[in-house]
């Protein structure tokens, strides 16, 4: 392996420096330098570091083998079989360490790259220099290695400038590189989004006409997309523009609803939330945004003649979960979780007996109270439901013993199961 590469530098931006890293990325830097090899931070943590976010995700590229980080860091374990790597670890911190590979255009088959019919790389483990491993990187961006020990940065696609100008480009023929992995069209969106960069026009045309190979994509790994694009800020936004580029189907099984629509008005709203939620610094749960995204398609599916079968709406919950499971895989631990939002909404509108203080302790209560409220933000015709569960959760007994009284004697005889979700859908 060639250990001398020489690589185009770049003047080191001001705004690159060692306290912006993690310590542990550093040392790891450090060791394997004073082993000798090349070693560089690289991708996303130096991309961020430049535009001014913090950085929260750390690599290293190296031309050590994976065999040879893991004999220079006790605390490793190498992983993976399409793209091997080495994970370094301590305590609570994980650093991914990545070798050198190959420029697969000037590759075959029978030198270690295995790719589909249709173009995707199925193992890619040929290791080469840096300047090849830059080739590799999905946009130029993304090509930005920087030696924290020497001080240096190598640019060898324009990153830098495409930063400055903040512009997505693709490097190579983004045609070619999305048919090598398809997921680069969702990582060209959710950068867009997250950096407020523009796409490049060749980058817009590969996503639309290789949109459609996503559906070729392992479902485990459009989970972990989904939680990418969906969890980090920017959903709304995200949300919009997988829509307009038509690749939105393949991570979520919805359908476009007219603009106006109570459907379009509560997706927004709960993408708007999710992205509030994060803003300051709340927790979110991926299953609470499905459930949200979903809930449409589920009473659509649970309606007759323009009322609700119950026994439809039960049993369509799993097969609708089912059906997006076949897109993002996911975890069985919040199947229960969405049903349980999606079931709760039926006894937070119906509200019999003693059945409010049953629900006020049900571990689902608060997910499902927010999706009623934000079910009354999108179509204000709630009756007040969610005014009346805001207050009835903060009163003393005697009080909750009185609004149930009130709630009786309001309602003339049997108790009718009219749900005001029909009429946000009609």
């Amino acid at each position: 392996m060639n250990r001398k590469n020489k690589a185009s530098s770049a003047p080191v931006p001001k705004i690159l420096k060692q306290n912006k890293f993690s310590p542990l990325a550093l040392e790891i830097v450090k060791k394997l330098k004073k082993s000798g090899f090349q070693a560089y931070l690289v991708g996303g943590c130096v991309r961020d570091s430049l535009v001014g976010i913090k950085a929260k995700d750390f690599d290293v590229s190296t031309d050590a083998t994976p065999e040879e980080v893991k004999k220079i860091f006790r605390s490793s374990r190498i992983i993976g079989k399409r793209f091997r790597l080495v994970h370094v670890f301590s305590r609570n911190e994980l650093i991914e360490v990545s070798t050198f590979r190959a420029d697969t255009s000037k590759t075959n088959h029978s030198s270690g790259i295995v790719k589909d019919s249709e173009g995707k790389i199925l193992r890619d483990n040929v290791w080469g220099t840096l300047e090849e491993d830059c080739i590799r990187r999905d946009f130029s961006i993304n090509a930005l290695y920087f030696d924290p020990v020497e001080n240096h940065l190598c640019d060898f696609h324009d990153g830098l400038k495409h930063i400055q100008k903040k512009i997505l480009v693709s490097i190579g023929n983004p045609l070619v590189r999305f048919e090598e992995d398809p997921v680069r069209s969702l990582r060209a969106i959710r950068f867009s989004s997250k950096l407020k960069f523009k796409i490049s026009n060749d980058v817009k045309e590969a996503i639309y006409q290789k949109g459609n190979l996503l559906e070729n994509i392992s479902n485990a790994r459009m989970f972990d997309e989904f939680c990418k694009i969906f969890l980090t800020k920017e959903a709304q936004n995200n949300f919009n523009k997988l829509n307009s580029f038509g690749v939105l189907k393949y991570l979520i099984n919805t359908e476009n609803h007219p603009e106006n629509s109570f459907d379009s008005r509560f997706q927004q709203a709960a993408l708007i939330n999710t992205d509030n939620r994060l803003k300051a610094s709340k927790s979110v749960t991926p299953g609470f945004l499905i459930a949200a995204l979903l809930w449409p398609r589920l009473i659509d599916a649970a309606k007759e003649k323009g009322n609700l079968n119950l026994r439809k709406f039960f049993r369509n919950m799993d097969r609708i979960i089912r059906e997006q499971q076949e897109l993002t895989a996911v975890p069985r631990k919040f199947h229960g979780y969405i049903k349980d939002i999606w079931s709760l909404q039926l006894k937070l509108e119906t509200r019999l007996g003693h059945q409010p203080y049953k629900i006020l302790n049900h571990p689902r209560f608060r997910a499902a109270y927010d999706f009623l409220l934000l079910r009354e933000e999108a179509a204000n015709d709630t009756q007040g439901m969610g005014e009346w569960w805001t207050k009835f959760q903060r009163i003393n007994r005697p009080a909750k013993i009185e609004m149930l009284k009130i709630l009786r004697d309001s309602r003339s005889g049997p108790v009718e199961k009219k749900f005001g979700f029909l009429e946000e859908l009609s």
